[in-house]
């Protein structure tokens, strides 16, 4: 699945394109945006901004360009494991079929189209924040207004539980996924399988703080791609400058250690079977914990 770094590459790279522009067509194959907006309603409207929220975009629309205070109406996507956004200027060539797009956001210079997204909605404001699915700024890792000290309290909060399954939810720290909680446990030697409350809050500090640093790290270089998936190569929890040695542990079963050299293991860790990644030298499992 896309982890937040993914995500806010995709927000930057619309937000180029799109920020200032008037719709000049819109469409969707999707039912819930069709029954929420009529398509038409778009039709000369200006994109106001796009944001990344954890592992949300948000592209917002208002009838008077460069001005929030109009905004409108917000379209909401979440890719999931295998949705894109693609934007192509007007005339170029797709890598994929149009008629596969399930949502189009055209302009004047470029089509922005939405490619096996599955979750799409249109919010007010007013609805935006109500609805608890979707992440606060405030709660995201690469957001300027993050507030760590509240997600410190949130993250206490969930004591009982394994600190593997805790970091992931997107309402604690908006933005980790498998991906980066392989990483940033194994970075801070702490073991996924450790309840929370068996911690201090000098480590719980240690890993939100490091969550936020790998998150940023791999938003940092901007290549200008104008498509943007999920690959593991493209991010980097490692100094390392070989291409093969971009990650600590995350798939890499049975490889060694980068600093021990023991086995790399793996487990479907929690009531979601989310794939974790662990050092069993360097992150030794708890005893009672239950894997």
């Amino acid at each position: 699945m896309p982890e937040g770094d993914t995500i806010f590459r995709t927000a930057r790279t619309l937000r180029r394109a799109l920020v200032g522009a008037q719709v000049s067509g819109f469409s969707t194959s999707m039912a819930e945006p069709t029954r929420a907006q009529d398509e038409r309603s778009f039709l000369g409207q200006y994109v106001l901004s796009v944001e990344s929220r954890g592992k949300w975009l948000l592209i917002v629309f208002g009838p008077e360009a460069d001005s929030e205070e109009s905004a409108q109406r917000v379209l909401a996507t979440h890719m999931l494991m295998s949705g894109s956004w693609h934007v192509y200027p007007i005339g170029a060539t797709w890598q994929k079929p149009r008629e596969q797009a399930r949502i189009l956001v055209e302009t004047e210079g470029c089509v922005a189209a939405a490619f096996r997204v599955p979750i799409a909605k249109i919010y007010t404001w007013e609805k935006l924040r109500r609805e608890r699915k979707i992440p606060r700024r405030n709660e995201d890792l690469l957001q300027d207004e993050f507030d760590s000290e509240a997600a410190l309290v949130r993250l206490m909060a969930h004591r009982s539980e394994m600190i593997g399954e805790a970091i992931v939810k997107q309402r604690v720290m908006a933005g980790v996924g498998n991906v980066f909680k392989s990483e940033v446990c194994f970075a801070e030697g702490v073991s996924p399988f450790a309840r929370v409350d068996s911690l201090s809050e000098q480590q719980l500090r240690n890993l939100i703080a490091r969550a936020r640093q790998q998150l940023k790290a791999n938003v940092m270089e901007d290549s200008g791609n104008q498509i943007v998936t999920y690959r593991g190569l493209r991010r980097r929890t490692t100094r390392s400058a070989d291409p093969g040695a971009n990650l600590w542990v995350y798939g890499r079963r049975d490889e060694p250690c980068r600093r021990c050299g023991a086995g790399i293991a793996r487990a479907l860790q929690g009531e979601g079977a989310r794939v974790t990644y662990w050092c069993p030298q360097c992150q030794p499992v708890p005893v009672d914990a239950e894997l």
